[in-house]
């Protein structure tokens, strides 16, 4: 239990550094099974299914990203967890955020892994009010379908197909009610811009440069509009960069987390796989 609260969660238990790894929306605590074993040698690991997704109670319509900040907090308190590096990716991102504004004190540093702090636009709160009436008619799998594969870069879709199987059977296990609650929730999130700006908490922004759902000029943006953040670019990702490049996901986590300084040309640091790098 994290307070009230039922949470699955999974402990590393090791390491005087910790990091926690928040999934995404459609994802579960067992997106970052294979992305584990490239930290926990060097960190302790902590994830966990936040409410409404994978095995995780859900409470209720709306799952605020605040509820859910409030819910990892409960969990790290139960695990004796003082300090640690959050690390949020996509919907995992925004309630990172939330729990940078809720709780500072708790974190030395917060990621943003393919996830931004703007609130959503008009559109995108539309998209997602149709997404949920396509699951209240019981139509997820029209959502199965088409979210897991959008997420890579469509160079990377072939040989990344049993991670969107995996994804696609994932989408099918959870609830209907979890979905919906959560998309109720990221409609609702504020902007945290300004907040992240005023923020003494380290931060990093990882983004892929070929994300759909993060176009390289928004991310170029918030990169500029950040100065205060690390920022690290996956040269061959899309939306999922720790599946797409998974070593060099976790050397930029590590050297973060470890407290590595800057780069001598500044905050910004482009990756790219051995293939890549020798052209």
């Amino acid at each position: 239990m994290a307070g009230q609260t039922a949470v699955h969660v999974c402990d590393s238990q090791k390491g005087e550094r910790c990091v926690v790894l928040l999934h995404g929306y459609l994802e579960s605590m067992y997106v970052w099974d294979d992305f584990v074993p490239l930290l926990y040698k060097r960190l302790r690991v902590v994830t966990l299914d936040l409410p409404g997704h994978g095995i995780s109670e859900v409470k209720g319509p709306c799952h605020t990203m605040e509820y859910e900040a409030d819910v990892v907090h409960d969990a790290l308190v139960s695990l004796g967890i003082g300090r640690c590096t959050l690390v949020g990716h996509s919907m995992g991102g925004y309630v990172a955020l939330a729990f940078c504004e809720r709780y500072p004190e708790m974190l030395d540093g917060v990621v943003l892994f393919s996830s931004t702090p703007n609130a959503d636009t008009e559109e995108k709160r539309e998209n997602r009010r149709r997404e949920i009436a396509l699951v209240q008619a019981g139509k997820k799998e029209l959502l199965a379908r088409m979210a897991p594969a959008a997420g890579f870069a469509p160079e990377n879709r072939t040989r990344m197909a049993e991670a969107i199987e995996e994804l696609t059977e994932q989408v099918y296990l959870t609830e209907d009610e979890g979905i919906v609650a959560l998309l109720n929730g990221m409609i609702e999130r504020p902007d945290r811009n300004e907040m992240l700006r005023k923020s003494k908490v380290r931060q990093l922004f990882i983004f892929g440069r070929k994300d759909g759902y993060i176009p390289v000029e928004v991310a170029e943006r918030l990169a500029a509009e950040h100065p205060q953040a690390e920022v690290v670019w996956l040269a061959n990702s899309g939306h999922m960069g720790f599946l797409e490049e998974p070593e060099a996901s976790a050397e930029a986590l590590i050297r973060f987390v470890e407290g590595a300084p800057r780069s001598a040309e500044g905050s910004a640091q482009e990756t790219a796989t051995p293939a890549e790098a020798g052209k």
